[in-house]
């Protein structure tokens, strides 16, 4: 039997798409084939692979990769990680069976010092990890939270179960 496919989405696949699917795939890769995508790619992000690596998940051999990549493709589960993406995209969204969106803000758009980025960074990942939790909870969270402070996610997030793009 296959297993179901899983895609997220944002702007770059530089930063929370690319931790969605390390974490992910870090908790089931065994049950689930775990792929992320972006409208731009930008390569990945120095920070997000470092928080990754503190939480014990290796994400330094991932890649950006462009939605023009899956556009044939039909995933079980289509997860976009920023509005950006939820509004100027949906056309070249990939089919899902099941499709999930929440806003979250990527670090790399605020400007601070490196000490507070990374502290952002950490926030986002495990915000993330919590959220993910949610949508599978056959994969339970494998990471302990990092305390941080910072402000990640619209507090209003949506989240639509089984609605096609």
């Amino acid at each position: 039997m296959e297993k179901p496919t899983v895609l997220f989405i944002c702007s770059f696949n530089s930063v929370r798409s690319q931790i969605a699917e390390g974490l992910l795939r870090s908790r089931c890769g065994d049950l689930y084939s775990v792929y992320s995508a972006g409208l731009a790619p930008a390569g990945l992000n120095p920070f997000a692979v470092l928080v990754m690596k503190e939480a014990g998940i290796e994400i330094s051999q991932q890649r950006s990769k462009s939605l023009r990549e899956f556009s044939q493709k039909k995933f079980d589960y289509v997860i976009t990680l920023c509005d950006q993406v939820s509004r100027a995209a949906a056309f070249s969204i990939p089919k899902g069976t099941h499709v999930y969106h929440r806003g979250f803000v990527s670090p790399s758009e605020i400007r601070r010092n490196k000490d507070e980025i990374l502290a952002d960074f950490r926030l986002l990942r495990d915000e993330i990890d919590e959220w993910i939790t949610g949508i599978f909870p056959d994969c339970p969270s494998r990471i302990s939270p990092v305390p941080s402070s910072g402000i990640r996610s619209d507090p209003n997030a949506r989240l639509y179960p089984e609605q096609p793009f």
